[in-house]
């Protein structure tokens, strides 16, 4: 097994490589691509050092069996052609592919079956604020079918890549010692404020990533659910959260929900509000589970529920998902 990680750098990238470790993800070969400007780095992986080598049109990928790839839409789609051509499996990380009718788009908690059908030999990993709430509607749409999602999220600084973690750390540092506040990264500052954009705005009035959850929630669950979405960038620096409200077809006890939520793979189960106890980001990052709080009936809707859930966008929202599509791939024998 021959893997290789494009845009190995870059947040996304570093978290790849801690998972394929921590996991003992099965290879014998690993190799590193990346830009002009991470070219020539080394980094040690399983106490073996690795050079990041130039993504160029060539060769480079032909007994390449799986590529994850995090360095962007326009990087996955200009080289798309190369990673795939001897028959390895892409596994996108970008926004290039995700609505594509020929590209699967997965969260292997919902539907890892999709995966296998994949005529460009491409399968994208969805938005992490989509993976993040699909996997715990997966389990109360097997209750009853969800016609309605609102949601909104609060969307760290690690969304945005390592330089906007850098630079919201940046921000606090220059506010301490009274200097000018640096913002290139947000629209914005981000420190001691919220912003309610993540992404350009659409004819509509949303955002893309506020579109990217009706659009992706619904391929995933090959459901005819309606979400609407209002997302915000917070200045907490990794690990998202949101806050849902579902309606379903019949009512779905708290109760019910609850041992649903608490049974479902890739979920845990943190609600006891009465000692204070729900997720919260600075307890999440760093976690492969997405956690779950404050299940309640809304009391606007007999139909509905609402619930806060917290997870670290770079892991599950991101590599780890990755990860895990491949491990599936791998369990099913479905690689070259």
């Amino acid at each position: 097994m021959k893997v290789a990680i494009v845009g190995a750098s870059g947040a996304v990238g570093q978290e790849f490589l801690r998972v394929l470790a921590e996991r003992n993800f099965p290879m014998d070969e690993l190799v590193l691509f990346g830009s002009e400007r991470s070219a020539g780095t080394k980094y040690t992986f399983r106490g073996k050092e690795y050079e990041v080598k130039l993504l160029q049109h060539n060769d480079d990928f032909k007994d390449v069996d799986i590529a994850f790839t995090s360095a962007g839409a326009g990087i996955s789609k200009e080289f798309a052609a190369d990673i795939t051509r001897y028959g390895a499996v892409m596994i996108d990380n970008s926004s290039a592919f995700r609505m594509d009718e020929d590209v699967p788009l997965v969260v292997p908690e919902c539907n890892a079956e999709d995966a296998l059908n994949r005529p460009r030999g491409i399968i994208a990993n969805p938005n992490c604020t989509t993976i993040m709430m699909v996997v715990v509607l997966k389990p109360l749409e097997q209750l009853s079918h969800i016609k309605r999602i609102h949601i909104a999220s609060y969307q760290s600084a690690s969304g945005a890549g390592a330089a906007a973690m850098a630079e919201l750390q940046q921000q606090y540092k220059d506010l301490v010692e009274g200097n000018e506040v640096t913002v290139k990264k947000f629209p914005h500052q981000l420190a001691y404020n919220v912003i309610p954009q993540i992404d350009v705005f659409q004819p509509n009035g949303y955002t893309k990533e506020e579109m990217k959850m009706f659009n992706e929630t619904r391929k995933i669950m090959h459901s005819d659910v309606k979400c609407s979405a209002m997302c915000v960038r917070v200045s907490s620096l990794r690990a998202h959260s949101e806050s849902v409200w579902i309606e379903t077809e019949r009512p779905i006890s708290v109760e019910e929900a609850q041992q649903a939520i608490a049974a479902a793979p890739g979920v845990t189960l943190q609600d006891d509000p009465a000692n204070l106890v729900y997720p919260m980001p600075m307890d999440t990052a760093g976690k492969d589970d997405i956690y779950v709080g404050r299940v309640r009936k809304d009391l606007s809707d007999d139909c509905g529920l609402t619930f806060w859930l917290s997870g670290d966008q770079i892991r599950k929202g991101a590599a780890l998902n990755a990860v895990q599509i491949a491990e599936y791939l791998i369990k099913v024998g479905d690689v070259k």
